[in-house]
């Protein structure tokens, strides 16, 4: 039993106890989130389209936290791990809120998203005559790494001709990629990004496509053997032979108002891209087309070098000291290319049925940069295809070699990135498989 007279002091006591404890919570303090470590790059990054993105700030004082993303405004996620797989290309903000007792702190990310094959360059492969049929390869800028057969993985149960054909160029316009198979066809017209194909002109026998140029949203050309041929690009029928121009036409390449294209009989045919009446034949040239920053097309043949103005169509030429012949009799997309960053072309000397190992480099108004070669191949490697092609977004020289020889020889590829101002070598990509790369197709 409690006597009465201690319950004054209990109570007493009690509320004391009670007026302490109030007063330790109300001193009671909680801090607010904060970002331990920055983000990356300010919170700019890009993904592919169907890749995983993880993103996972470093935060601190998250204690009892409660984290909110969104996704362009749309919530998306609850933890404080957000694992972000795209679905479509294009540009993204996510954001994240993280809210504690302390206050909230927001982070916000934005993330560009690349379509499948955007973020890269395609290769398009002749294939192994005889034995398949020609194959499109892609390289990734992020990754770094060779992505090959990706035209069959797209379109399961579709082909790019059989393997009596071969797979000789690629040529991007209006957002498509135009595949181009001669000995036979087809003509396959595929998206530029995701390569799902579209449309094709089908496999014909004695059709022999070898390349395509686009007028405009309706029409383009096609080059074959036989000369050039109209093509409506709303329905891919074929038109009637352009007149004018004789023999096997290879390279095109549209400029200003005229179309140019390469005649093995007639050297480089200027075409009103209007009408496509033939206005101006330049002979002598065996290997085109370039063009430079000024916007001047290139081609080049025997011993001289055309500069040529898409505007007067008036013609420089220059002498090289040695032989530069074209690839009519087993043809292939042209060995030259030109630099954005500076004014110089690049041409890749090759012998008379191909391979070849040296690089040239002319400065126009320079002819002594002729008198010796830019590169030189490693030793035992050879050019196959086209074999060069200068890519704006690296700033490097794409070369394109097999190994000299025979057999198993031309399974042995490399992909070589050289400095187009020092020549000397940046990056090497080899892989092994009968490819027969013809030629480079970057991103327009």
């Amino acid at each position: 039993m409690i006597c009465k007279k201690i319950l004054p002091y209990l109570f007493s006591g009690l509320l004391m106890v009670s007026i302490t404890s109030c007063e330790k919570d109300e001193q009671q303090t909680f801090s607010k989130p904060e970002l331990r470590t920055e983000l990356a790059d300010n919170g700019k990054d890009s993904t592919t389209v169907g890749a995983l993105l993880v993103l996972h700030p470093k935060l601190e004082n998250v204690t009892d936290a409660g984290y909110s993303w969104t996704v362009n405004g749309t919530k998306m996620g609850a933890d404080s791990v957000f694992t972000f797989k795209p679905v479509a290309a294009g540009d993204y903000k996510i954001r994240l809120r993280t809210v504690t007792k302390g206050g909230e702190v927001n982070l916000n990310y934005q993330i560009h998203v690349w379509a499948r094959y955007e973020n890269g360059f395609y290769i398009v492969n002749e294939g192994w005559f005889g034995h398949g049929s020609g194959t499109v390869s892609f390289y990734r800028y992020d990754t770094q790494a060779m992505e090959d057969s990706l035209f069959v993985k797209e379109n399961p149960g579709k082909d790019l001709g059989s393997v009596a054909s071969t797979l000789q160029s690629g040529v991007i316009f209006n957002k498509k990629l135009f595949l181009v198979v001669k000995a036979g066809g087809p003509v396959v017209v595929t998206d530029q990004y995701s390569l799902k194909e579209q449309s094709r002109i089908p496999a014909t026998a004695g059709s022999y496509w070898l390349s395509f140029v686009g007028i405009d949203a309706n029409k383009g050309l096609l080059s074959s053997t036989t000369g050039l041929y109209p093509v409506d690009l709303n329905t891919l029928a074929i038109g009637t032979k352009i007149t004018g121009l004789n023999g096997q036409t290879g390279d095109l390449i549209k400029q200003g108002n005229y179309i140019f294209a390469l005649s093995q009989t007639d050297g480089v045919v200027i075409l009103n891209a209007a009408d496509l009446t033939v206005v101006k034949k330049i002979a002598g040239a065996a290997v085109g087309f370039t063009r430079t920053a000024d916007g001047a097309v290139w081609a080049a043949g025997t011993t001289k070098i055309f500069k040529i103005s898409p505007v007067t169509l008036d013609v420089e030429t220059t002498t090289v000291p040695f032989t530069i012949f074209g690839s009519w009799g087993a043809w292939h997309p042209g060995s030259i290319s030109a630099s954005t960053k500076e004014n110089a072309v690049y041409f890749a000397r090759s012998g008379s049925f191909g391979g070849g190992t040296m690089i040239y480099k002319y400065i126009p108004g320079n002819a002594a940069s002729l008198q010796a070669p830019f590169a030189t191949l490693p030793t035992g490697k050879i050019f196959y295809g086209a074999g060069i092609s200068y890519n704006a977004v690296l700033d490097r020289l794409l070369v394109t070699t097999v190994q000299s020889g025979y057999g198993d020889n031309y399974k042995v590829n490399n992909l070589y990135f050289y400095d187009p101002v020092t020549a000397a070598i940046k990056q090497t990509v080899s892989y092994d498989g009968f490819y027969f790369p013809s030629v480079i197709v970057p991103h327009q």
